[in-house]
């Protein structure tokens, strides 16, 4: 697992950015976006969830390499 998907804030507290967006939405051609490496039933119902829920997904994503900033590998 990533180092950093198990030090990183949860979502809700200090330091913690609630969307791992970063404007590279790639969710209209692929299942899975690759700048922030939600599916698109994340993507779309981000604003719905819950903590646990955000939380949940974060790790994932955190533990396979995401969210991909442009310019970096």
């Amino acid at each position: 697992m990533n180092p950093s998907a198990e030090t990183a804030p949860e979502v809700g507290q200090p330091g913690a950015a609630d969307s791992p967006c970063v404007a590279v939405c790639s969710t209209l051609f692929d299942d899975i976006c690759r700048g922030c490496g939600r599916t698109v039933m994340e993507v779309s119902n981000w604003v719905f969830m819950d903590d646990a829920e955000k939380q949940a997904v974060w790790v994932r994503i955190r533990a396979e390499g995401y969210p991909r900033r442009p310019g970096t590998t």
